[in-house]
């Protein structure tokens, strides 16, 4: 290799627009790490569903003009901030590999409280995939998000209380003890109230059949989890294996209608 072809062992110094430094968007700008082949600075582009509404939204072409640097290019494939998923990822990959320690908590918590009360399987199952899209991808309708990531994985009715629980959580019903939850006051204020679609498919879930399986997932969701209880996936080892189809060729390449949606979780931060 030549001395014009060799990477360079240096990154060029750039100075940052102000623009971008004081909107807080140089942390979306990577440095190589020490061991990085190529010696590159990597763009990672805020996604529209994180900046929309906020000044973050505005400095898109900054970014943008960022890349036109010789030695920066935009983040695709593996970011080296991530752990490396393996080649087939299971269910359990995506826990450890991808999401993070609060939501990862929440799930083991609520999966652990449902089986103690001695529910059935599914209510379990769903109860550990409840929030899933909360902790891999959005957190806006993060039930429909969920159900349609989880559908061809599994029973149709936990696929129906994951996306249903979206609705219910907002709705009390003292047949069961289910009360407004005193989290949603704090994050919603005491006057939020719910629109009308969600209302309407509340009305729709409480006539279901699968009405209690949704409901279950409310009563024995964990809105404030204790960050002293540690709650290890193989605890559910066996629960995953007989209510989670795992494909063969690993989640995201399976050619499901949903495998986009679990690679956006491998390669979260792809420009295109």
């Amino acid at each position: 290799m030549s001395d014009q072809t060799r990477p360079s062992s240096q990154v060029l110094p750039h100075e940052l627009p102000a623009s971008l430094r004081d909107a807080g968007l140089a942390n979306w700008i990577r440095e190589p790490l020490d061991d990085a082949v190529d010696r590159r600075r990597r763009i990672i582009m805020p996604p529209a569903a994180a900046t929309t509404g906020t000044p973050a939204s505005a400095y898109q072409g900054a970014l943008l003009a960022e890349g036109r640097h010789p030695d920066t290019v935009f983040m695709m494939g593996d970011n080296p901030a991530l752990p490396k998923m393996p080649e087939r990822p299971t269910l359990k990959d995506f826990y450890l590999l991808r999401f993070g320690r609060i939501p990862r908590t929440h799930l083991l918590q609520s999966a652990r409280v449902a089986r103690e009360n001695g529910l059935n399987e599914k209510v379990v199952m769903a109860c550990l995939l409840h929030d899933i899209a909360i902790a891999g991808l959005l957190s806006a309708n993060h039930g429909y998000w969920g159900a349609q990531l989880v559908a061809p994985y599994v029973a149709e009715e936990i696929a129906w209380a994951i996306e249903k629980h979206e609705a219910l959580r907002y709705f009390p019903d003292e047949s069961v003890g289910y009360r407004y939850p005193e989290a949603y006051i704090g994050y919603f204020g005491a006057d939020y109230r719910p629109p009308d679609y969600i209302r309407r498919e509340h009305e729709t879930a409480r006539q279901h059949r699968w009405y209690m399986t949704s409901r279950l997932i409310t009563i024995n969701d964990i809105y404030s989890f204790d960050p002293n209880v540690v709650v290890d996936f193989d605890e559910f080892e066996d629960v995953v294996g007989r209510n989670f189809r795992q494909p063969a060729e690993g989640l995201g390449f399976d050619g499901s209608p949903v495998a986009h949606m679990w690679r956006t979780m491998i390669w979260p931060n792809n420009f295109l």
